[in-house]
């Protein structure tokens, strides 16, 4: 099985409900940070990549047709060629409502994880994600607003200058299903487009939001 959409999109900008469109579609499994999270045996890949090793992206995400947000988000150039005849969603979100949710999400969590208490494969990923995003892309400084935004920025910037338009969605999920299935070339579901992965969903599956 290959990837068969990969997405390029930063964290909470709706990653979850695209992750559960897809699968609706037909495009599931789809990988999500909460698979590894799910799935401690994948750690050691993303421990070889963000050391800078050679991995097999076939290896990385067996058992996948698609995925979405970090840390898979962080490595799309390589996914891309990887999978040549994956389709590219990414995923953007108002400037102020993505920094809102990410600073009490994401943000909140880098900033406290170490004094929480998560399973030991959850601290390694999120030491992982650190070393491959969190220094790299946001300069290691959560709290700066409009440094974080501007990262946000490039990366849709990079994403659009490197890939042909007929491989690339630049979605918002509030426009529900039509210009995703459009641009997948499948049927629209009846049902409402899904969304998920709200502030209290992101703490759930790690236990609650520390105070």
């Amino acid at each position: 099985m290959a990837l068969q959409v990969i997405g390029s999109g930063f964290g909470r900008t709706g990653t979850k409900s695209l992750k559960a469109a897809l699968e609706r579609l037909g495009f599931g499994p789809c990988h999500h940070m909460h698979e590894i999270v799910e799935h401690p045996d994948q750690v050691p890949f993303w421990r070889a990549i963000a050391a800078g090793e050679q991995v097999d992206w076939h290896a990385v995400f067996a058992g996948y047709r698609s995925q979405v947000d970090w840390p898979g988000a962080h490595v799309w150039r390589d996914t891309a060629l990887a999978f040549p005849e994956a389709k590219v969603i990414h995923t953007i979100r108002p400037d102020d409502s993505w920094w809102s949710s990410f600073e009490r999400t994401i943000g909140k969590l880098m900033r406290r994880h170490e004094d929480l208490p998560l399973p030991p494969h959850v601290q390694d990923i999120l030491r992982i994600w650190n070393h491959m995003v969190g220094k790299p892309v946001f300069g290691g400084d959560l709290k700066d607003k409009a440094a974080a935004i501007a990262a946000f920025h490039r990366q849709t910037n990079a994403v659009q200058n490197a890939l042909p338009p007929e491989r690339l969605l630049i979605f918002d999920v509030a426009e529900g299903w039509q210009p995703l299935c459009d641009f997948l070339g499948v049927g629209t579901p009846s049902e409402p487009f899904p969304h998920h992965n709200l502030r209290a969903d992101f703490w759930e599956i790690l236990g609650g939001e520390p105070a």
